[in-house]
């Protein structure tokens, strides 16, 4: 079949003709054989690493995509790159480098598929940023390309009762407070995190998987099948298979990631009560493909998307009761049936939406994950964006699991994570203070960092419910809380965060959409006469250079935005 039909879009100028005689040379070195030469070269990004448990399996995963493309035609080769661990790097200087490693990433893979010029890509992702940056690249690229989840971890059991990694983060905070022992926290060490896979709950990996399966760029089902399960390989040889499909029909990522894929993606996550992260992540694979999507669009499809999922980090359940109940497909199923997703947009398979969904079980009866449209757990989606003169670029709140809908309370002021966290620790904050975490946003920290070390104090030491946190930082997909991130413009570039103080009064009210402090125009113009912009913390170096050129939050934090 494959000689009857020449589908390489690039790989032709390193096989063809006489002068390409050293460029075949090496590719022979690495397996390639006459009759490879004829087909088109398919790039296999793989993620693999002994880092993290996000991505330790993925190396087979990439061997079972490539076997895939060459059941199909193809002429694969698999390529690496980079992995942050987000929860080792979290709470220390390590979270610096988290939000720009999806920078590097994505920079990465498209400067190996257009430098060995393959003519399509099969990406394999795990850890929070793996997902958005491999979508960033295959949109900058806009070559036939699918994305493979590397699935989610299986929850750990202790006497009885699951726990994952956002329990041993509170885990620190309780024995802090004196409510565990060293032996109990120890046990919980040990039993969270039980082998390969992505963190369990509704978190930023399984939050972003999720989007990547409602924009159509994975397979039905990806985002929610175990890192473990046998099928989770079988999709990874699919995969393989789908993208030489691709090429064939001449079906390209940005004929799939359309304005309307997009909020599909946002619709997805308001009723699995996702990662506020999805927010950041989304606004960048937008920019790849040059869609128009804004902040605004979030609150737009918010208020008509129920929230319905009860899964942790403020719910009950895991991402592997999810897969249990009937998985993502199973809750896209019954959103398009309320006419709630555009089941018109195209996906990988070649096929829409609609008709993806069409032969989909649907949610198991017996199930509890999944509340029905007539019960669910609030009745627009959770994540909440918010505007006022604290924030006038916006700012972002996850309210799931919150009986609470607003917060007033004075101004507890800090210029970073580790005066915030003493404080905690100290046990200087009293109920009804709103902490604020302060330099700590793209430019500022840089790198955004995120803060569930101390949100998990905060829980931890029982303060959930009692004290409110602000950040031009970011959150973890497993912070729960009165918490709002994401507060642009940030203080290193003279955002009013930078301009509060220590007890002026805060006020966010979920219900209005709005951040405001207690402080007159007249007085914020004062202080601002008398602001003095700090010097970027790092003056050479991968971090000096993601603060010189990374954009503000409200515009997804990319570093390639016209200047």
């Amino acid at each position: 079949m494959m000689e009857q039909e020449d589908l390489r879009i690039r790989s032709k100028v390193i096989s063809e003709g006489v002068n390409r005689v050293p460029n075949r040379a090496m590719l022979r070195a690495v397996g390639f054989q006459d009759e490879d030469f004829k087909k088109p070269m398919i790039g296999v990004a793989s993620t693999w690493s002994e880092v993290t448990p996000c991505n330790i399996h993925i190396d087979v995963l990439a061997r079972e995509a490539k076997q895939g493309v060459q059941a199909n035609g193809g002429a694969p080769l698999i390529f690496n790159t980079i992995t942050v661990a987000d929860g080792i790097a979290m709470g220390h200087e390590g979270m610096l480098y988290s939000l720009p490693s999806r920078e590097i990433i994505a920079d990465s893979i498209e400067i190996v598929v257009n430098a060995e010029r393959f003519d399509g890509l099969v990406a394999i992702g795990g850890c929070d940023k793996n997902t958005p940056a491999c979508l960033m690249a295959i949109g900058r690229m806009n070559l036939p390309a699918v994305y493979v989840y590397g699935g989610t971890i299986q929850p750990g059991k202790l006497n009885g009762e699951d726990v994952n990694i956002v329990t041993a983060f509170e885990a620190v905070g309780q024995y802090h407070d004196g409510k565990l022992s060293e032996e109990e926290l120890h046990e919980i060490e040990c039993h969270v995190c039980p082998g390969a896979g992505a963190c369990g709950g509704m978190y930023t990996a399984n939050t972003m998987a999720s989007a990547a399966e409602a924009l159509g760029m994975s397979l039905p089902g990806s985002s929610s099948t175990a890192a473990i399960a046998d099928n989770k390989a079988t999709e990874c040889v699919e995969a393989g298979k789908t993208v030489v499909e691709l090429l064939r029909k001449g079906i390209f990522p940005r004929d799939i990631m359309t304005k309307k894929a997009f909020e599909n993606a946002i619709t997805v996550i308001m009723a699995l009560g996702g990662s506020t992260n999805a927010f950041l992540h989304l606004l960048a694979i937008a920019h790849s493909v040059e869609v128009d999507l804004t902040i605004d669009d979030f609150e737009r499809i918010r208020k008509n998307v129920p929230h319905l999922a009860d899964l942790k980090p403020s719910g009950r359940y895991m991402m592997q009761d999810l897969n249990d109940a009937g998985g993502v497909p199973a809750v896209m199923k019954m959103l398009l049936e309320r006419g709630l997703l555009h089941g018109d947009c195209l996906t990988v398979t070649g096929k829409t939406i609609a008709e993806n969904l069409a032969d989909v079980q649907p949610l198991s009866e017996h199930q509890n994950v999944v509340r029905s449209f007539d019960n669910p757990l609030k009745p627009s989606g959770p994540l909440v964006l918010l505007k006022g003169n604290l924030a006038p670029e916006g700012a972002v709140a996850k309210m799931s699991g919150l009986k609470i809908l607003n917060f007033t309370g004075p101004a507890r002021v800090y210029n970073s994570e580790d005066e915030a966290t003493e404080a905690i620790v100290q046990n200087k904050i009293r109920k009804g203070d709103v902490i604020v975490i302060r330099y700590c946003g793209p430019k500022g920290g840089p790198g955004m960092p995120e803060m569930l070390s101390v949100t998990a104090l905060i829980v931890g030491k029982g303060l959930g419910a009692d004290v409110a946190l602000l950040t031009d930082g970011r959150f973890s997909g497993g912070s729960h809380g009165f918490v709002v991130g994401h507060v642009a413009p940030e203080a290193q570039v003279g955002g009013p965060i930078a301009l509060l103080q220590e007890g002026d009064i805060i006020t966010i009210d979920s219900e209005t959409q709005e951040i405001n402090f207690a402080v007159t125009a007249e007085e914020l113009t004062e202080r601002a006469k008398h602001w003095i912009k700090p010097p970027l913390k790092f003056r050479s170096g991968v971090l000096a250079k993601y603060a010189r050129l990374v954009s503000s939050a409200s515009k997804g934090a990319v570093t390639d935005l016209d200047l």
